[in-house]
């Protein structure tokens, strides 16, 4: 699994692919802590799960404890892009209810920025 980063708008842009398994979570965990050092308080993330084909529950467990570090802080997560595998693997976790999912990156950026509940 490879992760790419990017910053837009303040707002931390998570591009992972491939699957989200195993030793895949932790590396991923590293980007996320990174990620957070170099951050403001309320950070912004957003997920393009576009290029994600399978997450397990020690990914899965990546993706809950970020947002129990940062909704303290009111950061907010946003996910884009879900196949139909992640999408019902989210919905019966529940992180969809949690998470806010965009339609695209660009409405993703500008709520998450403003703070809007979709």
């Amino acid at each position: 699994m490879e992760v790419t980063v990017e910053h837009r708008d303040g707002v931390i842009i998570l591009k992972p692919s491939g699957r989200i398994v195993h030793d895949a979570g932790q590396k991923l965990k590293k980007v996320i802590e990174s990620q957070l050092k170099q951050t403001s308080k309320s950070p912004n993330f957003l997920f393009d799960l576009s290029s994600v084909t399978l997450i397990d529950s020690s990914g899965l467990g990546t993706l809950i404890a970020l947002h129990l570090s940062i909704a303290p802080n009111h950061g907010r997560i946003g996910v884009i892009n879900l196949n139909p595998t992640i999408n019902k693997l989210l919905q019966t976790s529940k992180l969809i209810t949690i998470w806010q999912h965009f339609d695209d990156e660009n409405q993703a950026i500008t709520q998450l920025q403003q703070g809007i509940d979709k």
